[in-house]
């Protein structure tokens, strides 16, 4: 059994079953991975994929099991790689940061300018989807740190910190009647077309949270993942939009801002690290430049905790800034 045999079986598993996909990914040959599938089957005595023809056409019982395994194995090794790098370089490396847009755009340009000015030798990169997607990018071993709201902390295998907290605030053109609402209300903003999240994206549960406490339904007209796409369509007059307070920052100035942390509970943004995973010097100093109370003793002792319960417990006394 060799390393390489169970990459590509992961690699396969991940490619959807696509050996040529994957054989690009990996700069080898369809052939050459097909081979070394086949030896591996041979050796284990299982079939790892069934096939139709040439065709891999699903993982057996028995194969998930061995991908399953072939993923630890690989984390493993990739760890061991990673804790080399610490004592042959501290400084020198990478960190695959997996986020949303609106972290991306409006909390971590700071973050990372200072992170770059005191790393100018580690290759820092960002990738972005949907919670869920993000915390997998995680688990899977194809970012380090997961930066996303609280839904991540509901993943196995993810464990998860207490990062800032934030709410929301309502976009309106200048000339717009909720701007002589006072106080806003649910109610008031129902009266209205609203433009906000798209489901599963910037706490976007709360809002429909709220509105389900209250009795009322809302109209939502139109919806996506990004704050500046829906700052765009409120200009447009398509609705009124709902966002989070930190993408309202830099509004421009054909729209009002009106405060509304009032009618949502707040949400809370959330690190993940992969349970196991070998900690750089550096990402002990990235997360604590975006959260200082994430110091390394800090981080150090919740890494070391069993349960989500036991991390919980450990900060909840804490009062997390508001952004």
């Amino acid at each position: 059994m060799k390393l390489q045999q169970l990459r590509y079986i992961w690699e396969v598993a991940h490619h959807n079953l696509n050996v040529s996909a994957t054989a690009q990914s990996l700069y080898t040959s369809q052939p050459g991975i097909s081979k070394q599938i086949r030896l591996l089957e041979d050796e284990l005595g299982i079939e790892i994929f069934a096939r139709s023809g040439k065709h891999l056409t699903r993982i057996t019982p028995a194969g998930q099991e061995v991908v399953r395994m072939a993923g630890e194995i690989l984390r493993t090794a990739e760890n061991i790689k990673r804790a080399a790098q610490e004592f042959s370089d501290a400084k020198r490396g990478s960190l695959v940061l997996a986020t949303t847009h609106t972290q991306a755009r409006y909390i971590l340009p700071e973050v990372i300018q200072q992170f770059i000015q005191r790393y100018p030798e580690v290759t820092l990169s960002l990738k972005q989807g949907t919670p869920p997607q993000i915390a997998q990018m995680v688990v899977e071993g194809e970012a380090d740190l997961a930066i996303a709201t609280e839904s991540i902390a509901n993943t196995n295998d993810l464990i998860t910190f207490p990062c800032y907290q934030w709410n929301r605030c309502v976009l309106v053109p200048k000339d717009h009647p909720l701007t002589q609402v006072q106080p806003l209300t649910l109610a008031a903003l129902a009266e209205h077309p609203l433009v906000t999240y798209t489901s599963g994206f910037t706490g976007r549960a709360k809002v429909d949270e709220a509105f389900q406490q209250a009795g009322i339904e809302p109209r939502f007209v139109f919806t996506a993942a990004d704050s500046d796409v829906i700052k765009t369509y409120v200009r447009l007059g398509v609705g009124v939009g709902i966002v989070a307070h930190m993408a309202a920052d830099q509004a421009e100035e054909d729209l009002v801002v009106l405060d509304a942390s009032h009618l949502f509970e707040p949400s809370i943004t959330r690190l993940g690290l992969r349970r196991g995973a070998f900690m750089r010097s550096y990402l002990y100093d990235f997360i604590e430049l975006l959260a200082q109370h994430l110091d390394r003793d800090t981080l150090s002792q919740a890494l070391e905790l069993g349960s989500k319960a036991e991390v919980d417990a450990l900060f909840a006394d804490l009062t997390l800034p508001l952004r």
